[in-house]
């Protein structure tokens, strides 16, 4: 069955009550079924306010209607956009009258009308992910960056090396196939300028998608430390609620509590453990140590928490302790290097200054978690450091969102292994190995990993993965 023959339709707006609620219908029998519905067909691309009519004819509701004839449309078919009352019940109503007029019609999956969209080379598949990514945005800079990809900013820096390699390889298949006339179509020094001149664009490209993950997927901050340390106090303070429980008892954080917070436009996702300790004979105690160890092993940054009124903390000899040249050495055997910021907690106890300085390439924040004094430190330390990444993976200026784009670890991966094939390229140039078919080869491969980001070469079940993930309407 062809996946386009059907008819799909679906309320768009979230689930609840509000002052709207849009219904999107899109496909080839749209047009034959507005008239059943409406009375009338609405004039293209400007809204009518009509009665949406029962199968008996009587007025279920007045609606603001709006036609997009194709292939001018965002789907590339036609779509019918109904806007009512944002009543949950209403839309309903609505959504079932429709699906009674034929069975050709039936609800949406999620992301399908991105979906039809991307089928019909309306867009293509990053603007299709751009689309999600601007509904899931978690800070400012990452929704203005996933609109700029909407708009094809970072399609074109795709394309236009895309471009570059189609061009070199003309030249390079051209040369092999006439290599017997000897005919010199590009010589050996400007084949080297060429490809040079896309690995370099490759490279710029990959630093700003690599920014472009970051802004998309934020920064994994997770606190740990020994128990009792004060760490859910610091959570709740980053945070700025009481969300994690706190007391006095050691152990009293036994599973992982996560919330999110903007710091300059960036989302960091803050992670709150269970205290560290070699052995427990407390059966849910280990299980939250487990989990633990897993944030710690995924953490962008970790916030190592150290209770400054206990002497016992960097102690070695006490056998339970977890310290933190501990947690160092089983990130290592797991070949995790994680930056790490020490925080000497309880300086209310302890009367030190709250301030930051650095010690043995450690940065080092004294502060009191349960009194909000000092935690602007830790702010300010993070927000550095993310900005500091950020001037690092981004060749512009990174204040500015007018170049920036949202990315995805695919994106990643695919100019990953191009730039691999492109490197095996230029390796037999400087080994002086002759033009021939394994260097038109790895351009070729090269070629084909940048246009599975287009969704050029993609697998059905790698579209279905990505689209899964969309909104139900979208």
């Amino acid at each position: 069955m062809n996946y386009l023959v059907d008819t799909i339709v679906a309320i768009s707006t979230p689930p609840g009550r509000g002052g709207i609620g849009i219904i999107r219908m899109s496909g080839k029998s749209v047009p034959t079924i507005i008239p059943q519905l409406l009375g009338k067909t609405p004039e293209p691309r400007k809204a009518e306010y009509l009665p949406f009519l029962d199968t008996d004819g009587s007025i279920l509701e007045k609606i603001i209607a709006l036609f997009f004839p194709e292939p001018n449309s965002f789907t590339g078919e036609n779509i019918l956009e109904i806007h009512g009352h944002g009543g949950q019940i209403i839309l309903d109503i609505l959504l079932e009258r429709i699906l009674k007029i034929s069975p050709t019609i039936r609800i949406a999956h999620p992301g399908e009308f991105s979906k039809r969209a991307f089928l019909n080379n309306k867009i293509d598949l990053i603007q299709a992910e751009a689309i999600a990514d601007i509904i899931d945005a978690t800070s400012q800079q990452a929704a203005k960056s996933a609109a700029n990809s909407l708009k094809g900013i970072f399609s074109r820096k795709i394309r236009i090396i895309s471009e570059q390699l189609s061009t070199l390889r003309t030249y390079i298949e051209s040369s092999i196939d006439f290599s017997e006339e000897e005919i010199n179509i590009i010589s050996h020094d400007e084949i080297k300028k060429k490809l040079k001149s896309i690995t370099n664009n490759m490279k710029q490209t990959y630093k700003l998608a690599c920014h472009g993950v970051l802004l998309r997927e934020g920064i994994k901050i997770v606190i740990a430390g020994q128990p009792n340390a004060g760490k859910s106090s610091l959570f709740n303070s980053l945070i700025g609620i009481d969300r994690a429980i706190v007391s006095t008892i050691s152990g009293t954080t036994r599973d992982t509590l996560h919330e999110c917070i903007q710091l300059d436009g960036v989302a960091f996702h803050i992670t709150d453990t269970a205290g560290l300790q070699k052995r427990s004979d407390n059966e849910i105690e280990q299980i939250g140590i487990k989990r633990a160890w897993n944030e710690l092993s995924n953490a962008d940054h970790i916030l190592w928490v150290i209770d400054s009124n206990n002497n016992n903390n960097m102690n070695m000899e006490y056998p339970n302790i977890i310290t933190l040249q501990h947690v160092e050495k089983i990130l290592l055997s797991k070949n995790k290097k994680i930056p790490i910021t020490i925080i000497h907690n309880k300086s209310d106890l302890t009367k030190n200054k709250t301030g930051m300085s650095t010690i043995n390439n450690y940065t080092i924040i004294t502060l009191s978690a349960l009194f909000d004094d000092g935690i602007n430190f830790v702010r300010e330390h993070l927000s550095k450091n993310i900005q500091s990444k950020i001037q690092k993976n981004h060749p512009y200026n990174s204040t500015e969102n007018q170049g920036n784009f949202i990315a995805r670890r695919r994106h990643l991966d695919a100019l990953e292994k191009s730039s691999q094939y492109l490197l095996s390229a230029y390796n037999q140039l400087l080994s002086g190995t002759i033009i021939n078919e394994l260097f038109a080869e790895d351009l070729k491969l090269a070629h084909n990993e940048l246009s599975k980001i287009f969704g050029k070469f993609t697998s059905e079940d790698l579209l279905q993965k990505i689209f899964s993930t969309f909104c139900i309407g979208k």
